[in-house]
């Protein structure tokens, strides 16, 4: 016997009870917020996870209630919105792929800023995921960092899961060249 109500239960019960959508809140924030976090740095993530489930919220009436679990639905929502920092999202990476490469940093503060930005991910990487496209960069993080199966990421992005593969392939493929073709300048 199940204690718990689905998601979809409480997406339903909240369309009367707002108060009830606190308990997907509760579920899903943290991994949301990790998400973001990796997509876009702690700096924007409280924002988009907060933006995430208030437009969740304002949705609710819309959910698929044959859907009992509502993390893929919650992820597609995130990533739209992480969709509107993409210019600074690319910029980031860009500048992350940069900081490997620059010594002569302007100042102590550009030194620390790069140093930090560098910590968090490997600059060859972010020059990677850089260069991919919006689509192949979503599939991809939502697998890699949201841990969303390919059924999942087919439903947060609303795409067919064989689009999910052919996308996952073809991002794992480019990032693999870029990577080996980095290794190759530097190493």
């Amino acid at each position: 016997m199940r204690d718990e109500p689905t998601d979809a239960e409480l997406i339903e019960q909240s369309r009367d009870e707002p108060e009830r959508f606190s308990v997907i809140f509760d579920r899903y924030y943290a991994r949301i917020h990790r998400y973001v976090a990796s997509r876009l740095g702690p700096a924007a993530a409280d924002d988009v996870a907060a933006d995430t489930f208030l437009a969740a919220f304002d949705q609710r009436r819309r959910y698929d209630l044959a859907r009992p679990e509502a993390r893929a639905w919650l992820f597609g929502i995130a990533t739209n919105l992480i969709g509107r920092h993409r210019r600074a999202e690319i910029r980031a990476y860009r500048a992350m792929g940069r900081a490997a490469e620059r010594d002569d940093a302007d100042s102590h503060a550009d030194r620390v800023a790069d140093r930090v930005s560098a910590e968090r991910m490997n600059p060859r990487l972010a020059a990677g995921l850089a260069a991919l496209s919006k689509e192949d960069r979503d599939v991809l993080l939502l697998v890699a960092c949201g841990q969303l199966a390919y059924d999942e990421v087919g439903v947060a992005l609303g795409i067919p899961a064989g689009t999910v593969g052919s996308r996952l392939n073809r991002a794992r493929k480019r990032l693999r060249a870029t990577l080996g073709k980095e290794m190759y300048v530097h190493g």
